[in-house]
């Protein structure tokens, strides 16, 4: 018998992640903001609440919800940011509105146009409740979407968050014809610049090397159906952030990112040379090629810290 899920948030990956769980045999019911109505009346009566909201969106959701949730009911998230507001990922703002609840993420190189194809892909399911992660990798993986476990929630949504950064850069860097060389020492020190954080908020390192950490990092800073990959491609032309995003149509995660990761930094004491030259662009301080150019003029120093 299959599960009874709740799917809030109907854009490109939660309309995949509804339409694939219902080819599998689960109850699937979903809820956008755009389509009106309630999405109270939808948790009442379900096994698994998946939340894929844009960021902005979470918050306000986490709070309409909270005093109508059943006990113990659990909430996996799908969605890839920080808040811009408070700083904090996805699953932190859940805990603040539902402490007692069962939370779970899921990430991973998961471009929604190629799931929704059929074609093969494989995610992460994260949550520090391992029963409750196995289970629900069994149920919810198929033979075209492979589903592995970790117990470090915190860190898979960091480098699912920071990817969407280095992936506007990486579009910046395709869109001015760097080459190969550059774009490959880009995304290295890219991988680099997400350990940081990551690891700063509490993540294990092993994540990084993951699919949540490298393996969605190499999907989203390498295709046209990212959109934060096209927005840096789109920036590298001299479109503003709003003609990008105007001609993108959709939520970009990457530039909210980017500027929560150097509020994040300034308190933390974290060097982030590549989100501070991505804002540099964005905020119209610099050209795309000055923005390169800053980071390629950097001091010379060893690639490890020293023991």
């Amino acid at each position: 018998m299959g599960l009874r899920i709740t799917v809030l948030g109907l854009g490109a990956w939660g309309q995949t992640l509804l339409e694939r769980w219902q080819a599998q045999g689960h109850r699937v019911a979903g809820w956008s903001r755009s389509s009106g109505g309630s999405p109270i009346e939808l948790v009442g009566d379900c096994d698994l609440v998946v939340s894929a909201v844009a960021m902005a969106g979470v918050q306000p959701l986490a709070q309409t919800l909270a005093p109508h949730w059943p006990l113990g009911l659990p909430l996996l998230s799908c969605s890839k940011g920080l808040d811009l507001t408070s700083l904090a990922t996805a699953t932190q703002l859940w805990a603040a509105e539902l402490p007692a609840s069962p939370l779970l993420v899921l990430s991973g190189p998961n471009l929604a146009t190629e799931v929704r194809r059929g074609l093969p892909a494989a995610s992460v399911l994260a949550c520090t409740d391992h029963d409750l992660a196995r289970d629900l990798q069994r149920q919810l993986s198929d033979e075209s979407l492979r589903l592995y476990t970790n117990g470090d929630p915190i860190g898979t949504e960091a480098a699912g968050a920071l990817k969407n950064v280095m992936a506007v850069a990486a579009g910046i860097a395709d869109g001015l014809a760097l080459g190969a060389n550059a774009k490959a020492s880009l995304l290295c020190r890219g991988l680099a610049e997400i350990g940081v954080v990551l690891e700063g908020l509490g993540g294990v390192t092993s994540t990084l090397y993951g699919l949540a950490g490298l393996g969605d990092l190499l999907a989203t800073a390498n295709s046209t159906l990212s959109r934060n990959y096209r927005c840096g491609l789109l920036l590298a032309e001299g479109c503003s952030e709003e003609q990008a995003r105007e001609r993108i149509a959709a939520t970009v995660e990457g530039p909210r990112t980017a500027r929560a990761a150097l509020q994040l930094a300034s308190h933390r004491g974290w060097h982030l040379p590549i989100c501070e030259q991505v804002v540099r662009v964005l905020d119209g301080g610099a050209k795309p090629a000055d923005a390169v150019r800053a980071l390629m003029e950097r001091d010379l120093r060893p690639e490890w810290s020293q023991p």
